[in-house]
């Protein structure tokens, strides 16, 4: 089972919100892709939840519960019904069942940000509820999306009613739903989807109303670029990331978009990219590991959607950088599960490498070089590696390869 999947076994830890985040070792699956409601997907998972946890995973990203509009989720209708085209109500459960006693925690996918209307209302638009599980009307919906409620908070989501957080009516309803998810489904972390859509403010109410045990926010804008490509410089987009998180009380991670940015253009020849100007990792992850959720791809950027695609020849030189640095990795189901079963042996001895080195989301970092084609580096004293396809290794006899691959190695101590 291994360290990872059982430190939080007390009861009191259930409730600590906190507890998980200070802790530092979670490893992350995203458990599904775009395509994945046609493939009756619960039962799928369930089939996987061993080797979830034998491969040493904490939590699993599982796609939105809630039936909705466009099969993948995220046009979410009737928030309390779970039939959806991943399966059903009952083969939800079934899962989360399964991955409880794998102790593997399920990670929701909460799509708060808009909600497909049910009935005609206002200005002739879909902006009312009724006949719903969570009847609510007009004033639902932010005035700049057809509704009678407020300005939003945020960024819209074009094309479809963007729910009015300002209401209390509805964040208490919004509350009351978290609750059962976390209480009653079974749903123990959360992931809030288009999160720049609302204020972080009410990000920190939901966390604190419905404890889940670990929330990431999906904080996505375009990186810097120029004339070139992208800029060596990505300060003021990972501030912006960071500002999230201090907006919601620090209570929640953020993807490191700002990584995922910069670690696809490194790659390809250009690991100069990977310290910063003070000497640090360059993303989310230099600046505040223990809120930064790394990654190489997600069910938007890689998948059928391919929207910023991490080149497919190198993912493995990524997965050797983030699953050996500070930061919470996760990994992306594609990868794991599709792309070969050397690619699914390589990371998971690579997260057996962090686990068996106790390399953990605040460990410390040391950069010894970042060229074009050489990148290396110190993480908690325990653990050195490289990437690129110059040769170097550490200077020392203490060191002994744990793991390596193309383009990449890992030594420990």
């Amino acid at each position: 089972m291994g360290y990872y999947n059982n430190v939080f076994d007390g009861c009191n830890d259930q409730t600590d919100i906190g507890a998980v985040m200070r802790n530092g070792r979670e490893v992350i699956l995203q458990a599904y892709n775009w395509e994945s409601h046609k493939h009756n997907w619960y039962k799928n998972l369930d089939s996987k939840v061993p080797d979830i946890s034998k491969s040493g995973f904490t939590s699993a990203w599982l796609p939105p519960p809630s039936q909705s509009l466009a099969p993948e989720g995220y046009l979410p209708q009737d928030l309390y019904s779970l039939n959806s085209a991943y399966g059903s109500e009952h083969l939800l459960k079934s899962l989360l069942g399964k991955m409880k006693l794998y102790k593997v925690r399920a990670m929701a996918d909460i799509v708060i940000n808009h909600r497909i209307g049910t009935t005609r209302g206002h200005g002739g638009m879909y902006n009312r509820y009724d006949g719903s599980s969570l009847p609510w009307d007009e004033h639902a919906v932010t005035s700049c999306t057809g509704g009678k409620g407020n300005r939003s908070t945020g960024d819209n989501f074009n094309g479809v009613p963007n729910v009015d957080h300002t209401q209390h009516f509805v964040r208490k309803d919004i509350i009351g739903w978290l609750r059962w998810l976390r209480n009653t489904v079974g749903y123990q972390d959360f992931r809030f989807d288009f999160a720049r859509g609302y204020s972080a403010q009410y990000v920190k109410e939901y966390i604190g109303a419905a404890k889940p045990l670990f929330s990431v926010g999906e904080c996505w804008d375009s990186c810097n670029y120029n004339g070139h490509g992208l800029d060596y410089n990505q300060d003021s987009h990972r501030q912006r990331i960071i500002n999230w998180i201090d907006a919601t009380g620090q209570r929640s991670a953020a993807f490191d978009f700002t990584t995922k940015g910069i670690l696809q253009e490194a790659v390809m020849g250009q690991y100069w990219r990977l310290r910063d100007a003070q000497g640090k990792p360059p993303g989310v992850m230099g600046w505040w590991p223990s809120r930064a959720v790394t990654f190489l791809d997600n069910h938007d950027t890689g998948s059928t959607q391919a929207h910023w695609p991490f080149p497919s020849h190198h993912i493995m030189e990524g997965y050797a950088y983030i699953l050996t640095h500070p930061g919470i990795p996760c990994v992306f189901y594609d990868h794991f599960y599709d792309w070969g079963s050397s690619i699914h042996d390589q990371i998971v001895k690579l997260i057996d490498v962090r686990r068996r080195q106790d390399i953990h989301s605040r460990s410390t970092i040391r950069i010894l070089e970042a060229k074009s084609n050489l990148y290396a580096a110190i993480v908690g004293e325990k653990l050195c590696m490289k990437l690129g396809d110059a040769s170097w290794c550490p200077s020392g006899r203490e060191w002994t390869l744990a793991t390596s691959g193309h383009r990449y190695a890992v030594w420990h101590k």
